[in-house]
This record gives C-alpha cells, structure tokens and sequence, in this order.
C-alpha cells in the first residue's frame, strides 16, 4: 500500500519516475534530432502555400545548427510531458480518494488534447493568413524591395503563435477547474461576462500579429470556448 510505504520508499520512487521521464526526454530529443528537417519543412509549409517565391535567409553560419536543436528540444517537450504527466499520475494517484481521481483523469486527458487543438487551429488557419497579410504589406512599397525572412525569426514566430493558440484554448478547463473548487461561481462568470469579453480581445490584440484578421481568429475561438465553459459550471 502506497500509505504504508516508508520516507525513503517514496523518495526512490519518485527518483525512478524522474529519471525514467529524463531518459524519455534524451530519447526523445535524439528522434527529434533526426525529424527536424522534415518538422522544418513542415513548418514553413505555410508560408510556401501563400507564396511561390519563399526564400528564407540564413544569416550566421550555426543558424541550421540552432533550428535543429531548437526543433529537438520542441519534439522531445512534446513527447516527453505526456509521459511526466502520466508518471505524476501514477505518484499520486494511490493517495488520492475515488472522487479526487474523477475530477483529475479529464484534466490530464483535455489538457493536452486543448492544446493540440488550439496548435492546429492556428497553423491550418490563422499562420496562412498572417503570411499573406505580411507578404503584401512588405511587398507593397514604393520603391524595390526584397523579402527574405530570417530563417531562425520565421521558425520562432510560428512556434510562438502555436504555443500562444495552444495555451489560449486552455480556457475552458481553467474555468471549469476554478468552478469546481469553489473558487469561481458560475453566477459571478454570467455577471462579468461583458468584461470577459473585452479581456479576451485585449488578450489577443497583445498576442497576435498587428491585424485585425488574426486578432479576430483568437479572440473569436476564445470567446465560443469561454461560452462552453459555462455550460459545464456547476451553480
């Protein structure tokens, strides 16, 4: 039994799940390793749908070095906090009474299901319109010009605005999760829902590019999933 096991028990098994999660993560990170040229391609596979002439510009001699250990990193997170979750599950989850784990199993499972939403919402959706909104305004000049993004500023802008996405569909299930501890009332979320409103279309003028198109595909999303969280409030 969990509850009988002695200080130094538990501090072996909780070393044993931390370094089967790091373990995880180096393995993880080598396979990125491998994949991130095709994670690379895969990337920029927006912006080469918008514009047939995609040139990007590498300016210092370890910039391939750099994206690819940068993309290492991302694959080996990605794969790696799934893992951690599911060991930090397995830590708890003998001390935790029947009703504690029906309310924690959805969260790990909505969580990173959230996320990868949000992710793909923004890469099939919004980073297409982003490009061809920058690509003509920077074309659009009077005078000659050429447009040549940095390839490590692209790889970081796009993988910044999937985080962004990613993290801003957690919405509901932080509501939801509030509500359920008793900590926000269904009652005081109705009463300010006209100033969650105007949060969330500040929030998304801060984290989107400076256009009304991609400020509208975030804060539009976020405001529907907003909605659906009420309805799974308790009063």
């Amino acid at each position: 039994m969990k509850n009988k096991m002695t200080i130094y028990e538990h501090f072996a098994e909780l070393r044993g799940r931390i370094l089967c999660v790091i373990g995880f993560f180096v393995c993880a990170f080598i396979f990125g390793w491998v994949v991130s040229p095709f994670i690379q391609g895969f990337i920029t596979a927006p912006l080469i749908g918008v514009w047939d002439d995609a040139q990007l510009l590498y300016t210092g001699i370890t910039d391939g070095l750099m994206i690819r250990l940068s993309l290492s990193t991302l694959v080996a997170l990605l794969f790696s906090v799934p893992i951690a979750l599911w060991q930090i599950w397995a830590y708890i989850a003998p001390g935790l009474h029947r009703k504690e784990k029906k309310f924690i199993i959805p969260i790990f499972v909505l969580s990173p299901l959230l996320f990868i939403g949000g992710a793909a919402f923004a890469f099939y959706i919004l980073l297409p319109g982003v490009f061809s909104f920058f690509i003509d305004l920077n074309l659009d000049t009077p005078v000659p010009a050429v447009l040549m993004p940095d390839m490590r500023d692209f790889i970081g802008f796009s993988i910044g605005l999937l985080k962004v996405f990613g993290l801003a569909f957690q919405l509901p299930l932080v509501l939801v999760l509030l509500n359920r501890i008793g900590v926000l009332s269904r009652e005081r979320v109705l009463a300010s829902r006209r100033y969650a409103i105007v949060f969330i279309v500040i929030i998304a003028a801060v984290l989107t590019p400076p256009d009304v198109v991609s400020q509208l595909l975030l804060a539009l999303p976020m405001w529907a999933l907003f909605e659906a969280s009420i309805l799974f409030m308790k009063k």
